[in-house]
């Protein structure tokens, strides 16, 4: 008898290359997002999707503080089409960052999750901001 892992077979090569290639396209890692921030290499807006005060109290260095519930078309406007987007929220355990791109894409705007949020970064052993650095 196959072990539970191994119970249901793993997808065909072409299928799994397919499945992963496609996830870089929805997700960056924090690891990602910390390099390029520190490359300069601002391609991408960070939002922290967290109410205002978590935000005040600690959130990602370059991160900008706008809940998913306050994404309009009128209050993404404020950026030219085609910008991308990078959301994150509290961690694997919050669901902000799906509903912030969500919204997002509904907008028509390109959008990925940092995947971990907050608690990826901590893992990491990165730094945080908080709203008077």
């Amino acid at each position: 008898m196959p072990s539970p892992v191994a119970e249901i077979p793993a997808a065909a090569s072409a299928d799994a290359e397919r499945h992963f290639a496609a996830k870089f396209t929805f997700e960056a890692d924090c690891w990602d997002v910390h390099a390029s921030l520190q490359a300069g290499a601002l391609d991408f807006v960070l939002l922290d999707v967290r109410s205002p005060d978590l935000y005040r109290k600690s959130h990602v260095p370059g991160a900008l503080s706008l809940p998913h519930g306050k994404m309009t078309a009128n209050r993404m406007g404020e950026w030219p089409e085609g910008t991308l987007f990078v959301v994150y929220c509290a961690g694997p355990h919050c669901n902000g960052a799906d509903r912030a791109a969500l919204r997002l894409a509904r907008l028509g705007r390109p959008v990925k999750i940092m995947i971990g949020g907050m608690t990826g970064w901590a893992d990491e052993g990165f730094e945080f901001a908080t709203e008077s650095d």
